[in-house]
């Protein structure tokens, strides 16, 4: 096919000589329309639909500051405190650009989690976008990738002992735990060769895997629409046009309510960086502004806040608790062989499993089976799809008493964060071990909970109040 230029009037302005020169070679203004120009989204977005051009905004903060701290950080164990003290106080601007960075870090989960909470709540997640949350959950891992090996580079006692807290827990992994510990160190302590393979995973490799997914989720959340408050599809309702009758175009409806947002939170997000960068030691702890010191362990060592509610899970699993741990396994197998209609050989499979399982429990320590727990209460979050089977999307047509169900979650999930900063004790350990039956019997027992109770008309199209 021969190639054909775009013809233009001699006169035409030369902003749009060059666009339509760039759009002869490279579909520049095709990608713009197909993904945000001309992309048609329900009209009754509310302030929870704002997260995610904040989550893309703030990668993009991290990857600048990244590439400007890099430029002056030292990979090397007996340079790399200095080297960020260097930033700090010799480099021009050093300070801001890393305060950007730390706070970003921080910035990124709050507004990840507030992004996820935004899905759970309208069933975001739901038919027939169960690849967009897998997606989505995949980033959410590499982020818990990232910060944890971009914890271990400033070389402070936190980054330090914290890395090697968490890398001594593969061990407990039966048979290959030892050998992985020593894998993922690159020695057997954590060390200068620690240092260096953490550096190139937080410089290279989960960056460029962090990018790749998110564009696959945006291209997976443009190719099946977006949902709603109301969790109504718009796709089913179309006019002459072909659009959904209730969307409008992004541009420039939702451009200008994204501005403002992230005017809102840039201002924020500045507050933080200027006067309390620190903000208590919750973004950054007092310990790690001391350089590492092999021979010193902290008083109390725990990880960033984002990360406590997995870690205090980890902690919550004690050998008193494997017990409870054992009940629980054996109820819930019973549970599922009484109260689903499965066929006879998987119910047969359901209680073998669960029998293996138990016997596992009581061979294998505890300190394993709080790893495993640790891991699986992030990975249950791909599971939601095929694990809520309510009628009704959104949560507002939901019964009253399942809101209940997602305070006492979220309440729940922050309690076991609060609990994870904190040194344990007998009474936190408790409430932390109650905390966790919470938090699995929210995800496990869904099949039955969210189909339960008289759930309200779900209206055909959205219902949208102008103002």
């Amino acid at each position: 096919m021969a190639f054909v230029e775009k013809k233009l009037p001699a006169d035409a302005p030369v902003l749009q000589k060059g666009l339509a020169w760039v759009d002869d070679r490279f579909p520049l203004t095709k990608l713009w329309n197909d993904q945000w120009g001309k992309y048609y989204a329900p009209k009754n977005f509310n302030i929870f639909y704002l997260f995610g051009s904040l989550a893309a905004l703030v990668l993009v903060i991290q990857i600048v500051t990244g590439i400007f701290l890099v430029m002056n950080y030292k990979p090397d164990a007996n340079l790399a405190f200095a080297s960020v003290e260097y930033i700090m106080r010799e480099v021009p601007w050093g300070w801001l650009v890393r305060y950007m960075h730390s706070t970003g870090a921080s910035a990124f989960f709050i507004v990840v989690y507030l992004h996820m909470t935004r899905a759970l709540l309208y069933g975001s997640y739901r038919k027939p976008r169960e690849l967009i949350w897998l997606f989505g959950v995949a980033i959410f891992l590499c982020l818990m990738g990232e910060a944890f090996f971009g914890y271990l580079l400033p070389w402070g006692q936190m980054s330090y002992w914290g890395a090697q807290v968490i890398v001594n827990l593969f061990g407990a992994i039966p048979f290959i735990g030892p050998d992985l510990s020593l894998w993922i160190r690159g020695d057997y302590v954590v060390s200068d060769a620690t240092l260096n393979r953490f550096f190139a995973f937080h410089v290279i490799a989960i960056p460029l895997v962090l990018i790749g997914l998110v564009v696959a989720h945006l291209i997976a959340l443009h190719e099946v629409g977006s949902n709603n408050p109301d969790g109504v599809e718009v796709k089913e309702n179309l006019g002459p046009d072909g659009h959904g009758v209730d969307t409008i175009p992004s541009h420039p409806y939702y451009t200008t309510k994204d501005i403002f947002g992230v005017s809102v939170f840039l201002t924020i997000f500045s507050a933080v960086v200027f006067f309390a960068p620190e903000m208590g030691g919750y973004f950054l702890e007092y310990n790690n502004f001391v350089p590492a010191n092999s021979l010193q362990t902290p008083a109390h060592i725990a990880p960033v806040w984002y990360f406590t509610p997995f870690y205090s899970i980890l902690r919550a699993t004690t050998s008193q608790f494997m017990m409870a741990l054992m009940v629980g396994v054996v109820a819930y197998a019973a549970l599922i062989v009484l109260k689903t209609r499965l066929s006879s050989l998987i119910k047969n499979g359901v209680m073998a499993i669960a029998v293996v399982v138990v016997i596992a429990m009581l061979v294998l320590d505890a300190k394993f089976w709080g790893v495993v727990l640790m891991g699986v209460s992030v990975l249950i979050l791909a599971a939601m799809p095929w694990l809520d089977y309510s009628p009704a999307k959104s949560i507002r047509y939901r019964p009253e008493w399942h809101k209940y169900v997602y305070i006492v979650f979220g309440v729940t999930f922050v309690i076991l964060g609060y609990l994870g900063i904190l040194p344990p004790t007998e009474g936190r350990t408790l409430v932390a071990q109650i905390g966790t039956i919470i938090y699995f019997g929210f995800f496990l027992l869904m099949p039955w909970w969210s189909t339960m109770g008289t759930f309200k008309k779900v209206p055909d199209r959205v219902t949208f109040h102008p103002h």
